[in-house]
């Protein structure tokens, strides 16, 4: 092994490493700006509310990538199962006192007292890709075999994706599901296995969008439809999007200029966010920012296929996996593409939980970089 090898061994993938820097500290900016008005109205004109969180969640976050970094990665394959019970005992505490409900779902733990919540939709998408991981790494060929390799995993993304539904947040179980067939196409499960999978699931999806035309996600596939039928009511904040998207144009009205964040569009440093930054930065902000994102899923596809072994590239196929798919079902979203649903834009929403994952994941990529002889 040359000099170059072992520096690359002992450092890791610098690149992935700016561009995590660069997406968190711009998120942040953003944040503070979406949030500025939003955090005077609800904390009695504390304008740094929604800032000071997100900096604790940021150092938080850093703190966890530095030591997933450090942390050998084959240990995540080894506690697969481990994951796989705190996933399920996460969503099942749903059922519990601890949870706390708003805005008409069940998302979210927490004690009296403690500000901090935990969401385990999000907890169940990590937890997916490490067992998903550990478990076919312990015959890396079983995935070719439907019955053993294929459905074990299959019965426990179904299992999760049952459980994100009662909350219910269907865009976060459909990503779940998402990412596990993604891993198990990279893992050599057969194109026919997937594709039948794909068509149940579209089916079942549809059923489960008509099956109730009062309910709540039929409202969403109409206000997707023609959001502007009923702007002031169920489209109203995809038209907010809308609007601040096409209202910054080429170049943006410029930082913190936003006019759709003084409460028109709702909670704008979260799902929507995209809509001020297209606002005050333009389209070309937002191009910046999806070549950073594309960047990153490229260096993610590096790490992966560079990896020194089989668990290597599913943990670092599965990491890259989930952030590219919230990514593109974010940007769909924002720019009405398909039914507006929860997913967070990663690295740049407000929120602690999935920042922290993020991070976490992050320190994953470098750890298995590390190892790499390439």
């Amino acid at each position: 092994m040359n000099k170059l090898s072992q520096e690359k061994i002992k450092r890791g993938d610098f690149i992935i490493i700016g561009l995590t820097a660069l997406l968190v500290v711009f998120g942040t900016v953003m944040i503070f700006s979406a949030s500025y008005y939003a955090s005077i109205s609800e904390n009695d004109g504390d304008p740094y509310s929604y800032l000071r969180n997100q900096l604790i969640f940021v150092v938080i976050g850093t703190e966890l990538m530095w030591l997933c970094s450090k942390l050998d990665y084959h240990l995540w394959g080894k506690f697969y199962l481990v994951f796989l019970l705190a996933g399920l005992v996460l969503l099942l505490c749903i059922f519990t006192p601890l949870a706390i409900s708003a805005n008409g779902a069940t998302r979210w733990l927490g004690v009296p007292g403690i500000p901090f919540t935990i969401m385990p939709g999000e907890c169940a998408k990590f937890a997916a890709i490490v067992f998903t991981a550990g478990y076919l790494d312990r015959n890396p060929k079983i995935a070719e075999n439907f019955v053993r390799g294929v459905m074990p995993v299959l019965a426990v993304a179904g299992v999760y994706f049952l459980l994100i539904m009662k909350q219910p947040n269907m865009s976060t179980a459909m990503t779940l599901c998402i990412i596990v067939g993604g891993m198990l196409l990279i893992s050599g499960a057969k194109w026919s296995h997937l594709g039948t999978l794909v068509g149940i699931g579209a089916a079942g999806a549809v059923v489960l969008v008509f099956s109730d035309t009062s309910g709540y996600r039929y409202q969403r596939m109409l206000s997707f439809l023609d959001p502007f039928e009923d702007a002031l009511g169920n489209g109203w904040q995809v038209v907010q999007g809308l609007l601040a998207l096409g209202t910054g144009g080429l170049t943006g009205r410029g930082l913190g200029n936003s006019i759709q964040k003084n409460l028109y569009l709702p909670e704008p440093m979260n799902d929507f966010i995209l809509a001020i930054i297209g606002e005050e930065l333009g389209f070309l902000g937002i191009l910046a920012l999806m070549t950073v994102y594309l960047i990153f899923v490229w260096r993610g596809c590096h790490i992966a296929m560079n990896a020194p072994d089989f668990l290597g590239m599913m943990l670092a196929g599965g990491i890259t996996i989930m952030v590219g798919v919230q990514v593109a079902i974010n940007v769909a979203v924002v720019t009405s593409t398909m039914p507006p649903t929860g997913i967070v834009l990663p690295f740049i929403s407000y929120g602690g939980n999935a920042l922290m994952i993020f991070m976490a994941s992050v320190g994953i990529l470098l750890n298995i970089s590390k190892k790499s002889s390439l």
